[in-house]
């Protein structure tokens, strides 16, 4: 009874087999289908490469949302070289929402020489050069989150000797707290002092002619501060062509989350817009000289993630690849020995030439005499 069950389980296997076996005997191989075989497995193997490529990459993705943290402090992390002595000049951020002059005690103001060593000059270079690109092609942001922590960092190089020249130049460099909203921060001529109705700088001791605000922004980024990530304004130098000249930045910064294989950290991304101008009480132009840079927070947060294709889904399409080529590559050499045989067909058919037989009474038949035993002999 055992063995009646098993026979008889075998052969309901046996019918419900999708995949029937065909007798080699029935089989016929030919060199036209080893070609399509040989072509459709190197197309297999190279597709199959390029898809196992496509799984190792990660890609990132953008998701938008409204920021509803209003109570923490805003990081503005800042390395300016300002082409004036220390002394002359003087830094802080202006408050919009509490019209107060925010506390800048966290920056230093360093006594250097603005011009470049030879390697310095190099890596600014280097750094105007990615901005450029930037520009041209947005997608290289997306390399630029995934090798955070991982490439170069952007600060500038300490110079390679000591120079014989005197400084002339103030490096500013060094980090504040803000309220997240709207603020000015500015660099300009004299030190701030505060006032019960705002903001005030000692300008007086300070003449027009030592004015000089050619600057190098060698970093500026709002939040965590993190080794890698090159900012819109990094490498960025102006060249004042007059004393009296204001430059001015118009900043949008939008809270940025960022979470990759290797860091996940809360930072901010931001755009700029820049102007600058001659000022000339004579001629309309108002305003101060110096170094202005207007931010404003965006209500939008962007949260970056890296993702990475499923095993699962790689296997699906491996097995699309090898199946579709599969039945295309059969489909078309069925196609293809189809039409081969019609034209040799109709090319023997029209190469033959048939022989015309006389009859008795003078006529002449164009049919083929029939070929019998007799007439073989």
């Amino acid at each position: 009874m055992r063995r009646l069950n098993r026979k008889k389980t075998l052969n309901l296997m046996k019918e419900l087999d999708a995949f029937p076996k065909v007798p080699d005997s029935y089989v016929e191989t030919s060199a036209s289908g080893g070609t399509v075989s040989l072509i459709a497995f190197t197309t297999i193997a190279f597709l199959t490469v390029m898809e196992f490529m496509v799984y190792r990459d990660t890609w990132m993705k953008y998701e938008y949302e409204v920021d509803k943290d209003f109570t923490s402090k805003l990081r503005i992390n800042i390395d300016i070289t300002v082409a004036m002595r220390c002394q002359y000049v003087g830094a802080d951020v202006l408050d919009l929402a509490e019209t107060m002059v925010a506390s800048a005690d966290g920056l230093i103001y360093e006594p250097v020489v603005f011009e470049l060593t030879p390697q310095q000059k190099e890596l600014q270079r280097m750094l105007q050069l990615i901005q450029s690109r930037l520009q041209e092609e947005h997608s290289l942001q997306d390399v630029i989150f995934k090798s955070a922590f991982k490439s170069a960092s952007t600060a500038l190089p300490p110079r390679e000797e000591n120079s014989l020249q005197s400084p002339d130049a103030c490096r500013i460099h060094g980090h504040l707290y803000v309220n997240k909203v709207a603020g000015n921060f500015h660099i300009t001529v004299g030190k701030a002092i505060p006032h019960p109705r705002g903001h005030a700088h000692l300008a007086a001791l300070v003449s027009h002619e030592s004015y000089n605000f050619s600057h190098r922004i060698d970093h500026l980024s709002f939040g965590e501060l993190i080794p890698g990530i090159i900012n819109p304004l990094d490498g960025t130098e102006k060249i004042a062509s007059d004393h009296n000249q204001m430059f001015q930045y118009f900043i949008t910064v939008v809270p940025t989350k960022l979470h990759t294989y290797k860091i996940s950290a809360e930072t901010h991304q931001f755009s700029v817009t820049e102007r600058e101008r001659v000022i000339n009480h004579a001629a309309g132009s108002h305003g101060v000289s110096g170094i202005f840079m207007k931010y404003d927070i965006s209500s939008l947060m962007v949260t970056v993630t890296e993702e990475h294709m499923p095993f699962w889904q790689f296997l699906v399409r491996l097995c699309g690849i090898i199946g579709g080529i599969f039945s295309t590559t059969g489909i078309l050499h069925g196609v293809g020995r189809f039409v081969a045989e019609i034209i040799f067909c109709r090319f023997r058919l029209g190469s033959y030439r048939s022989t015309s037989v006389p009859l008795p009474d003078g006529h002449s038949s164009n049919h083929l005499p029939l070929i019998t035993e007799n007439s073989t002999h």
